[in-house]
């Protein structure tokens, strides 16, 4: 069975809090949206969510809710801002409840994920929901403390999210077992292939014990998330959402020809017009200078990617997500998984690879029902490449040269290109 949402299909769409990091607000048709106590969500879960102003389902949660509870294997293919994160994480909490975990170490439930930022973040929605449920809920990840995640292991756990590779180390160590799971989410799927984890994914898949339920999660179905799907899902409902297109309207673009001298410098200019704004580039070492040179310029910015200890980076994302830090620079790499709300301005410092690059780094900013920014700097050797992309999304804007001392750059929202 399928079932396909179309974006303008507005039935399902409702108001909702932060439901996770991944979960966009919606309009205001909740009144004619069935409730999670409708979908069958238990009184305890219900209440939790309502704590925290989640007061009825996004278009993907009221649609998987349901075949997911009853013991479904779902694919769920939805774009990043969908609230894909309580469609799985509402049943499976709640089919936990029926089968907590009896010995350390060894879960009932596990969510793999591709990133260690994702593992924290997917963590942070449960906590709040297990609690109420009466469930343990621990995130292993590579970066961190391994001794201080066994210690949390052996106090007992069941529910884990984990990255494949900490997860693996964990099994191989003694401290964790996957036999007794019962429900596996396994969570942006096609990032988890674009990072070369399929053959850990997959290590872990054939160590499954029990009969289990599986629920996919993925903005595409296709290549080795096919592959997988069909290998190790049961009989699967396949429930969509929304399109990169609804994503590419949602956005204003801009197009900027600047001189590799005062690149900074408008990006600097940029970035001050914003409470939050997150720019691309493409190597670790860069998005180290640029931060360098946005501090040069009067513009707190930290950078995320890679090299940097885990701490560091869940102390600068943090700082970002909270405010306190204006200015995020990011590779393209440390940025999958990352679900931040309320960035005003997307800033391509460095050209995206491609046209999905594009989509995916700019969607962090067509989010929570409001228009983003997204501003590419493009020099004089890299035209060509932008006009490919532009023709691949279908957008066709100009590409306007662009000085830091123009007024304009302060709110490049309110200017017209074709005016310029």
């Amino acid at each position: 069975m399928t079932t396909i949402l179309d974006p303008s299909d507005r039935a399902l769409e409702g108001t909702q809090a932060d439901a996770g990091p991944d979960a966009d607000a919606g309009t205001d048709a909740a009144e004619i949206q069935p409730s999670f106590a409708e979908l069958g969500v238990d009184p305890a879960i219900c209440a939790a969510l309502e704590e925290q102003g989640i007061h009825a389902p996004f278009a993907i949660q009221a649609m998987t809710v349901v075949d997911a509870l009853a013991g479904r294997d779902v694919c769920g293919k939805a774009k990043t801002g969908s609230g894909k994160t309580l469609a799985f994480g509402v049943p499976l909490l709640q089919r936990t409840m029926a089968s907590p975990a009896t010995e350390p170490g060894r879960p009932r439930a596990l969510v793999l994920v591709p990133t260690r930022e994702l593992a924290v973040q997917v963590s942070e929605v449960f906590e709040p929901l297990a609690e109420a449920a009466g469930l343990r809920v621990v995130a292993v990840y590579g970066g961190a403390d391994i001794e201080r995640q066994v210690k949390k292991l052996r106090r007992g756990v069941d529910i884990i999210i984990a990255t494949p590779g900490r997860l693996i180390d964990l099994g191989d160590r003694g401290e964790l077992s996957v036999a007794d799971i019962e429900t596996l989410v396994l969570d942006e799927a096609d990032r988890m292939a674009d990072m070369g984890f399929m053959p850990q994914v997959e290590w872990v898949l054939r160590r499954l014990e029990r009969e289990h339920q599986t629920l996919l999660f993925s903005a595409t179905l296709d290549g080795a998330v096919d592959r997988l799907v069909s290998r190790y899902l049961t009989d699967p409902v396949l429930h969509e959402v929304a399109s990169d297109s609804t994503t590419v309207e949602a956005m204003e673009h801009r197009f900027l020809a600047v001189h590799q001298m005062d690149r900074v410098k408008v990006c600097a200019a940029v970035c001050r017009s914003a409470d939050k704004a997150l720019v691309f580039v493409r190597t670790k070492h860069g998005a180290d200078r640029l931060v360098e040179q946005l501090e040069k310029e009067g513009v707190r910015a930290g950078a995320i990617h890679g090299d940097l200890r885990q701490a560091n980076r869940e102390r600068t994302l943090k700082d970002f997500t909270e405010g306190k830090l204006h200015v995020l620079v990011a590779t393209d790499v440390a940025a999958r998984g990352l679900h931040i709300d309320a960035v005003d301005i997307v800033v391509h410092f460095d050209p995206p690879e491609d046209h999905k690059a594009y989509l995916h780094r700019s969607g962090r900013t067509a989010r929570a029902g409001s228009a983003g920014l997204v501003v590419s700097l493009v020099q004089w050797n890299q035209v060509l490449e932008i006009e490919r992309i532009q023709t691949r999304i279908g957008v066709r804007m100009p590409i306007v040269e662009m000085f830091s001392n123009v007024p304009r750059l302060a709110d490049l929202a309110a200017w017209t290109p074709e005016k310029a």
